[in-house]
């Protein structure tokens, strides 16, 4: 019997693929305008909830980004939330087959927190999502989501302060209360291992003597790589002080760890190199990375590279450059796949673009402010979103996530218009 229902609970869940529709649906759902600087850099944690942004008002700010999905999904909703109707629809039986996977927005712990505060607690499933009207389903959880807005949520966890040393990049360690973070007033090039938790600097990484760039963690072992403008590549275990590897280039780099941690790319001067993580000569008392060994072109774009990154899956990169271009490589053999064409950003601004989670999608903010995403199948353009801002956005996919954020005067959270999606959720 336990073994039936079970099942029949697993029935009863469906899944929103990312598609082109869905893409064309999102829309703002909640802002935080807060800011008196325009956001630099963010990170999301892989494996915890959070999010971390810098700005240029040389602060850091710690959110969860769990908490931010359900209200800027209450905010979505409650615009046009009756609850008194939704019982009616409920009562009337108006039934209209739903097509969403509603872990997208908060997981379904969070459903059940919501319900016990009211002290109705229930399987969020019973709702049996297959057999609710649309309009049903969303009142219930504007419904909901009105208790979790009233306990304050909406202000990210913390704000710390880098008065003295500004702050630019900034990314998680594998805990979600360390980051480490680059500088920006000019005179102190060092790296900083930071503990959100009490504040306090864990370690100090010094080695570059001009703006770092580039910041990548690898997510299996306890190292992260670093660009500079003073053209070198220094690799370096969060556990030292002195940087592990070094690697001098003849241009502005821009790297990135693959998933696995064995690999990683640098790209400047219109190619990608690939090396492997493990491969060190001690030259006197140095190490130096050996390698590539690979070199990838980008089709004779010889302009400053940006930002490169892999997909999640490994099997695709992305660069994109100072003249407003992003390629799309098959990493395995180094095709070039597609190039996608944006307005040119200033050497002080970068050009950042992001897979989504399964790797068919590429978002790119634009050197005018404005948000494009492209099918990597088709190539083609699916969606934009202009702007009034003229600098381009910082912009992130969450991890296994319909939602992805954008960074400039605000940070804003980006998210399916289930009103939008009535005619796709109604068909099979």
């Amino acid at each position: 019997m336990a073994g039936g229902q079970g099942q029949s609970e697993r029935e009863d869940k469906v899944a929103l693929e990312l598609t082109e529709e869905i893409f064309q649906s999102m829309e703002v759902g909640m802002a935080f305008r807060d800011y008196s600087g325009r956001i630099s850099s963010m990170d999301f944690h892989r494996t915890s909830s959070y999010l971390v942004t810098a700005s240029d008002d040389e602060s850091i700010r710690l959110y969860d980004v769990a908490t931010g999905t359900v209200l800027a999904l209450y905010a979505d909703l409650s615009r046009r939330c009756n609850v008194d109707q939704t019982m009616h629809l409920l009562g009337t039986g108006a039934w209209f087959p739903v097509n969403v996977k509603l872990e997208i927005f908060a997981g379904v712990s969070q459903f059940s927190r919501a319900m016990t505060s009211t002290g109705q607690y229930f399987s969020f499933w019973k709702f049996k999502l297959k057999q609710m009207c649309l309009p049903a389903l969303v009142e219930v959880l504007a419904h909901m989501f009105v208790i979790e807005r009233s306990k304050g949520l909406e202000r990210c966890l913390k704000t710390i302060n880098s008065k003295k040393y500004g702050v630019d990049l900034v990314c998680f360690t594998s805990d979600p209360t360390t980051v480490i973070y680059s500088s920006k007033n000019g005179w102190d090039e060092s790296l900083r291992l930071l503990s959100l938790h009490d504040n306090k600097y864990l370690r100090y990484f010094k080695g570059h003597h001009d703006r770092v760039v580039s910041l990548s963690l690898c997510s299996r072992k306890e190292c992260f790589i670093s660009g500079s403008l003073d053209r070198t590549v220094l690799l370096w275990d969060q556990r030292a002080e002195k940087c592990q590897g070094l690697l001098r280039v003849q241009g502005r780099p821009a790297t990135a760890y693959d998933d696995q941690g064995l690999v990683f790319a640098i790209a400047f001067g219109g190619y990608v190199r690939l090396f492997d993580a493990r491969k060190y000569d001690k030259v006197g008392d140095q190490m130096i990375v050996k390698g590539p060994f690979e070199i990838f072109s980008v089709g004779g774009d010889i302009s400053d590279a940006n930002v490169v990154k892999f997909s999640n899956d490994g099997r695709l990169m992305l660069l994109t450059t100072m003249d407003g271009h992003i390629h799309v490589l098959d990493s395995f053999r180094g095709t070039l796949l597609s190039t996608y064409n944006v307005k040119p950003v200033s050497s002080t601004s970068t050009l950042e673009a992001s897979f989504s989670p399964e790797g068919m999608f590429v978002i790119s903010g634009s050197g005018d402010g404005s948000v494009y995403a492209w099918s990597v199948r088709s190539g083609k353009e699916v969606a934009s979103w202009m702007s009034t801002e003229t600098e381009p956005p910082v912009i992130k996919w969450a991890p296994g996530s319909l939602m992805f954020v954008t960074g400039s005067s605000e940070l804003s959270f980006w998210i399916p218009d289930l009103s939008k999606l009535g005619a796709y959720a109604g068909r099979k």
